[in-house]
């Protein structure tokens, strides 16, 4: 799982102790890594990344799962429940 995020984005900030916390549950089972969206442009350019937050999924190198803007870590962790099956 990464989060694309920038320091300048509230929202991101905001929703970063659920990300964390997240990790944290989940850690062993899933890599988690943060992307500064802001400092990598490229990157998060060529990941299609059109807005913040942005917290996508990758299996296997390919990215499976996206969610942008307007979603809730409920989401998230259902969608993370079901890469890991």
């Amino acid at each position: 799982m990464v989060d694309f995020w920038s320091p300048k984005c509230e929202p991101c900030q905001a929703l970063m102790p659920e990300v964390e916390a997240l990790a944290a549950k989940y850690e062993g089972k899933a890599k988690f890594c943060k992307l500064d969206s802001a400092a990598n442009k490229r990157l998060a350019i060529s990941q299609k990344v059109l807005g913040l937050p942005t917290i996508a999924f990758y299996k296997g190198g390919e990215k499976v799962a996206e969610f942008s803007k307007d979603f809730t870590m409920e989401e998230v962790e259902t969608k993370l429940k079901e890469l890991l099956e």
